[in-house]
């Protein structure tokens, strides 16, 4: 894989990134690679090059679903290594993002990497959904449990008043058949393809969704 493989995928789709936004990206992957030596926070079955599409894009589609605000309160709930929280605090540095996980290992991953990479907009603690006392603008997630587990999870979590177009609420990475756990919340939710954002194949089974809360 050549050095800047991801970030030239990235900037295909994002063409005005920052210069410090370009460096943060092109940094991103070797600072993983790094500690998926010692910890195991990626596939190992997967290829740098794969990484960069399936976890950094991936969690970039939901910029291309909404702009976050300078000042807005991002949580990404079950961040594991970081995603979508890290490829989305490069994208939004004016945006404050709270990175919460139950396990350990993959907390100190992720604060080592926002150390590393000088994102003053993140924390990241090793905690449960049920112990977070803040509010939040949005909650992000990557395929961490089912919508309605989710939702109970993260319904009193999210700030009563809206500074965005798009109603508070959970944003969610997803993939596959979805009509189960999408039903119990009829017009609340909305469904968005990422391949109508992204044409790489992997992509082609994954949706965003978005619930009001």
């Amino acid at each position: 894989m050549k050095p800047n493989a991801s970030l030239d995928v990235i900037a295909g789709y994002f063409p005005h990134l920052t210069p410090a936004q370009r460096e943060r990206f092109a940094a991103l992957l070797p600072l993983y690679e790094a500690w998926n030596a010692r910890i195991n926070v990626l596939s190992r079955k997967e290829t740098p090059e794969q990484w960069g599409i399936r976890h950094v894009l991936h969690s970039l589609a939901i910029a291309r679903f909404i702009t976050f605000k300078p000042g807005a309160a991002i949580m990404d709930l079950g961040t594991g290594g970081g995603f979508p929280g890290i490829p989305l605090a490069i994208m939004f540095p004016e945006t404050s993002f709270y990175l919460v996980d139950s396990i350990g290992k993959k907390i100190k991953v992720v604060q080592a990497v926002a150390e590393a990479l000088a994102l003053s907009n993140v924390r990241a603690e090793q905690k449960r959904a049920e112990e977070v006392s803040e509010r939040f603008d949005f909650v992000v997630s990557r395929a961490v449990a089912p919508l309605p587990e989710l939702h109970g999870w993260i319904r009193n979590k999210v700030k009563p008043v809206s500074q965005h177009a798009l109603p508070n609420g959970l944003i969610c990475l997803k993939g596959g058949d979805l009509a189960a756990e999408l039903a119990p919340f009829g017009r609340r939710v909305q469904v968005q393809p990422v391949a109508d954002y992204f044409s790489d194949e992997f992509f082609e089974t994954k949706q965003i969704v978005y619930l009001q809360i």
